[in-house]
């Protein structure tokens, strides 16, 4: 009996608490809301985004909140940051690791696969933003590093982690993530993203998203930045009125998704799919 009671107690340490469910939401409700377009294959390059910033001043930058934060055994937290001790579970391959210097932070949705899916569009503080995004828990994960370079800028339908049990999981992130910055997919992802989803019932459930504030990088002629859709959910403002969509997309503006963004209902839905002004 002794020993039986020790395996439960081994067991449960290890289970990791389930959201309530008021405060998540199936991936597959956001799939549909992703926007399916080519990819930008040129102009990639990492230095554009800013990595691992201090944003909250309190000496810690993002790779080390998320190591914190993640961590299953919580470190030591010396001066200047340094962590000592600590345990972490690595989603990728299943693997305890003791040595947060073995660790990559991994962008769920890697930088260049971002930039090819509508990151090309934004400002430097937007990819600033989405290269720190410690604001929403799943777009940044501790994994062994060997995963992470594995995995480089691919996307679902290129790879998907070794430990099978995780995959659902992965793949509602990877979505999630997509809707909270309003990246679009490609076909083949999106393929991949619905085979991935089928069947995964409770796994595919995430941390209700919300959408990324979002600038985008002003055309050569203009003189000013212009906001994305959602900002209206930080500035409280709508984006500006165009007599038609196609002049909201020559200004960076757009999509609008009906019940989300107020913009939907100044434009004509002609292919019914609730989304107006799409690239």
């Amino acid at each position: 009996m002794r020993r039986s009671l020790i395996v439960v107690g081994l067991l449960l340490a290890f289970v990791v608490p389930t959201a309530d469910a008021a405060s998540t939401v199936q991936a597959g409700s956001l799939l549909p809301q992703l926007k399916v377009s080519a990819p930008k294959l040129t102009g990639y390059s990492r230095d554009l985004f800013r990595l691992w910033t201090d944003a909250d001043g309190n000496g810690c930058d993002a790779r080390k909140e998320v190591l914190i934060s993640e961590a299953r055994v919580k470190p030591t937290l010396l001066a200047g940051c340094r962590l000592s001790g600590g345990r972490w579970w690595s989603a990728y391959d299943n693997l305890y690791i003791t040595d947060s210097g073995s660790l990559d932070i991994d962008h769920f949705v890697p930088l260049s696969e971002a930039w090819q899916s509508g990151a090309w569009r934004w400002s430097a503080a937007t990819r600033e933003r989405f290269a720190n995004d410690l604001d929403y828990p799943l777009s940044l994960i501790a994994v062994t590093a060997s995963t992470n370079r594995q995995k480089s800028d691919q996307d679902p339908a290129e790879w998907l982690p070794a430990f099978s049990t995780y995959r659902c999981t992965y793949v509602a992130t990877w979505i999630a993530v997509k809707w909270r910055w309003r990246l679009t997919i490609d076909p083949a992802e999106q393929v991949a993203l619905r085979l991935g989803i089928t069947g995964c019932g409770a796994a595919a459930r995430v941390p209700k998203p919300t959408r990324g504030a979002i600038t985008t990088a002003a055309p050569a002629a203009a003189g000013s930045t212009t906001t994305e859709p959602n900002s209206t959910a930080t500035s409280g403002k709508l984006d500006p009125r165009f007599p038609y969509c196609t002049d909201a997309l020559a200004a960076g503006l757009g999509p609008y998704t009906k019940g989300i963004d107020p913009e939907y209902a100044w434009y004509r839905d002609g292919d019914g799919d609730g989304v107006v002004c799409e690239r």
